[in-house]
């Protein structure tokens, strides 16, 4: 700004109170930690540990979208090119960054394409990578993701009687699921005149809500057929409610 600007004092005295060369240093971490992650991620589908092995700190501790916990070496150790007939691209979006020092924490999104045998898949991640510079260059120490739910596609399901679910299913006093249909779709209510959360079909008893979590709901039916009972399948957790009466 003082290059192109110098002859308009207040401009100078403006970009100094507002910290501008903060700024600028910020932006110039974030394009470079930004690549450093992008490089990470392009060695993934080539398999090039290399890479990893360059960038990763030796104390590095990564905890990746299955939850699993791994150390320099087994993150390392991790990296295979992708076997025949698979292939896929991971591009970063919207990063913000945090610095503070030496320490510098990059937030953003993970926005992966995949190609399995000509199929397409899309899968989205929210990241937190947590660098730290040493002898003045910058090291990954933690690295963490989360896989975003995102709406599956439809399915068809054949013979489903969707008069089979509406009802009401408590898991605890005052707290119920109500089902009810509209035409052909589904969804429960937690409360009268509550947000509804649609279920879209998986199979015959088998949904999934269309809630944040995206969670499974399972009805159970008894010998005779009938259904007892409602699971909500959550966080891999089960969540059981037990059906007021045979139509609720």
């Amino acid at each position: 700004m003082a290059t192109k600007y110098g002859k308009y004092g207040w401009v100078i005295a403006l970009s100094i109170a507002c910290g501008g060369p903060a700024l600028a240093s910020d932006a110039q971490t974030q394009a470079e930690l930004v690549k450093l992650t992008q490089a990470l991620m392009d060695a993934v589908p080539v398999g090039d540990a290399d890479v990893w092995q360059r960038i990763l700190a030796d104390d590095v501790m990564v905890v990746d979208e299955y939850g699993r916990r791994q150390d320099k070496a087994e993150a390392v150790k991790s990296i295979h090119a992708f076997p025949q007939g698979f292939s896929g691209s991971i591009e970063i979006r919207d990063p913000q960054l945090r610095l503070h020092g030496d320490v510098a924490v990059l937030n953003g999104e993970f926005y992966e394409r995949e190609s399995v045998f000509e199929q397409k898949l899309v899968v989205r991640y929210f990241f937190s990578n947590t660098f730290v510079r040493r002898d003045g260059a910058w090291q990954l120490l933690a690295a963490n993701d989360v896989t975003l739910p995102t709406p599956p596609p439809d399915l068809a399901v054949s013979d489903l009687k969707l008069d089979d679910y509406p009802g009401v299913y408590r898991y605890g006093p005052g707290r119920a699921f109500t089902v009810a249909r509209e035409g052909d779709a589904l969804f429960y209510t937690t409360k009268s005149g509550g947000s509804r959360t649609g279920l879209q079909a998986v199979a015959k008893d088998v949904f999934m809500d269309t809630g944040d979590e995206k969670s499974l709901i399972v009805f159970r039916r008894d010998a005779h057929g009938a259904i007892t009972e409602l699971i909500e399948r959550r966080k891999f957790n089960d969540l059981h409610l037990a059906r007021d009466s045979a139509k609720g």
